[in-house]
């Protein structure tokens, strides 16, 4: 099953474009899931039990780092390259 996951990292540290660079340079370590990214968040694109276990490290990863932190996710069964506002 495809799924799109929207994320927004919001570290509560006065440094915290690092750690926001950091957790993207991760995450585009993962060669089966497409990362697309803007300037208000970052969307991972795939399988979603890849995404899922993904999430599951990557987000600890962040903890860990950084344990003062929000992360805002969003999910969308499918993939969001399939939907086109043309």
């Amino acid at each position: 099953m495809e799924a799109s996951v929207d994320i927004s990292l919001y570290p509560l540290a006065d440094e915290h474009i690092p750690a926001i660079n950091e957790f993207i340079e991760r995450v585009q370590q993962y060669p089966a899931i497409a990362v697309v990214r803007n300037d208000f968040s970052t969307q991972l694109l795939g399988d979603y039990e890849q995404i899922m276990e993904l999430l599951k490290i990557e987000i600890r990863l962040s903890w860990e780092q950084y344990e003062k932190s929000i992360l805002v996710v969003k999910f969308l069964g499918g993939d969001l390259r399939g939907l086109s506002s043309d």
